[in-house]
């Protein structure tokens, strides 16, 4: 592996690769979008494989759909459906990234970074998924609004981070594994008890009790 001609050294690679998987999972546009436009705006330095980005056709493209995804997910129920449809989009692309950060380094470090890259969008995308789906059983959309604009204000956080302080952000996403490997289960669970709610049939007025 020969990382003389590029930009970061093994630490801030490994970052870049985790931190992209992992935002990747809660705004794979915003991810694209800004990344991108700050490589082509000469603020930060990109892997050759990750120079695409940086591609108006790609900027344009991610643009629009970060426009669109920023209002679809602050409203309630439109944003599980529009979870839902990404479940098939953000792990992938998730693992993509990741594995485009270490390109040309041989087709060992991309699965790699792919396998991690794809499991961290995993996660964050599922607990995202499933976080909104218990906001959403609430009435009110103001918790909905609020966790949108936290997720929001994560991310950009996020890409930060992992150019300014690798080592810290490797550090911060391997808390964040832990802290999702626990609540996963627990989220779930209480979705099947709200679904196990729904279905169950009401009782009527003189019914037996």
């Amino acid at each position: 592996m020969d990382l003389a001609h590029l930009p970061l050294d093994l630490a801030g690679l490994l970052a870049l690769a985790a931190g992209l998987g992992w935002a990747a999972g809660l705004r794979l546009y915003t991810v694209i979008f800004v990344v991108g436009m700050a490589g082509r705006l000469g603020w930060i330095v990109l892997p050759p494989g990750l120079h695409l980005l940086e591609h108006p056709v790609v900027l344009g493209a991610a643009g629009l759909m970060l426009i669109i995804e920023f209002f679809a997910d602050k409203i309630p129920l439109l944003d599980s459906v529009w979870d839902t449809v990404h479940t098939f989009i953000r792990i992938p692309a998730g693992a993509a990234l990741a594995a485009m950060v270490f390109g040309g380094q041989g087709i060992e470090w991309q699965t790699a970074m792919a396998l991690m890259g794809g499991t961290l969008a995993a996660g964050t995308h599922f607990t995202k998924a499933g976080t909104r789906a218990m906001i959403n059983a609430s009435p009110e959309p103001f918790s909905n609004v609020a966790a949108s604009f936290g997720e929001d204000i994560v991310v950009i956080s996020g890409l930060w981070l992992m150019f300014a302080h690798p080592w810290l952000m490797l550090a911060l996403l391997l808390l964040l594994v832990i802290a999702t490997t626990w609540l996963l289960p627990k989220l779930w669970r209480g979705i099947a008890a709200l679904i196990r709610g729904f279905s169950l049939p009401r009782p009527t007025a003189g019914s037996n009790t």
